[in-house]
């Protein structure tokens, strides 16, 4: 059975620590108000894949009026946009629709292959919106490091289903470990944060927290979701441990106390590693296990 969602209310978690990302169809903008309420740490409105091609106009429409929607304290309703792809005829409305929208964080675009797609998106843009370009094809993972260098990316992700379609590939995680992994290592090569890896479909937790753990191991650090109640399983699975956190905490004490005098070569990596955890811990509000 799958766990009840959390009732605390979400922390804001900057986006590029952003480990659950949750997209939401374009064709719905009544979920619109609930996914900004979700423990999801970014929220995607879609009107790429979710939208059919006779629907975009007034989808994409849903997602500007929403975007211009401000509360009582005049702040308006902030989510990033999943836009259809550069070749695409639809890419040219979505950046002229979404480019003054207040409430736009960035946006996610779709079947990303150069960097060249990402730089004219972000300039056409303003140059002030971030990307995150979506990876969805042989071609776009052998450009992974060109995309990832490419002005205006600010992380790249992860189109699982789309690529096992292009490449006849399985979900298997031996078969997905080489894009994973040139994701990741684009990404440390271009200085971005951690890549956001594909979603889990279905409804079953367990097997979402089984392939969240296979996000974490690849080292990976964001997961996109497809439903509101994902968003807490990833959202566990991606952050640091209770252990790691008083792993480090201790660490730290001990390091500290010996002046920060560095003993052996193993120090540094381990300093590293604690200091790391401790900031993501901080800004997830994760305790340690024995405080």
């Amino acid at each position: 059975m799958n766990a009840p969602l959390p009732t605390t209310s979400p922390r804001e978690i900057a986006p590029e620590l952003a480990r659950s990302w949750l997209l939401v169809a374009a064709t719905r903008p009544e979920t619109f108000d609930d996914a900004a309420r979700s423990h999801a740490d970014a929220v995607v409105l879609d009107v790429e894949d979710a939208v059919d091609a006779s629907h975009k106009d007034s989808a994409r429409d849903d997602v500007v009026r929403w975007l211009h929607v401000a509360d009582a304290d005049g702040k308006a309703n902030r989510a990033w946009v999943r836009i259809n792809d550069a070749t695409s005829e639809h890419w040219s409305p979505d950046l002229d629709g979404l480019r003054d929208a207040p409430g736009l964080q960035g946006v996610m675009l779709a079947k990303t292959e150069f960097g060249g797609q990402v730089m004219d998106t972000f300039n056409r843009l303003g140059a002030r919106v971030p990307v995150v370009a979506l990876v969805e094809s042989a071609v776009g993972i052998e450009n992974a490091t060109e995309i990832a260098r490419a002005k205006g990316v600010f992380r790249l992700a992860f189109g699982s289903g789309d690529f096992r379609r292009d490449t006849g590939m399985s979900a298997d995680r031996e078969a997905m470990a080489y894009p994973r992994a040139r994701l990741v290592i684009s990404s440390r090569a271009g200085g971005l944060p951690g890549p956001i890896d594909g979603p889990t479909v279905g409804s079953s937790h367990p097997i979402l927290r089984e392939q969240s753990a296979i996000t974490v191991s690849m080292g990976m650090t964001g997961k996109l979701c497809l439903q509101a109640d994902q968003a807490p399983v990833v959202n566990e699975v991606i952050s640091p441990t209770r252990t790691d956190v008083e792993w480090a905490y201790e660490f730290l004490e001990d390091f500290e106390a010996r002046g920060c005098i560095v003993r052996d070569g193993s120090d540094l990596p381990r300093l590293g590693r604690a200091r790391k955890i401790m900031q993501l811990a901080e800004a997830f509000g994760v305790l340690p296990a024995a405080r």
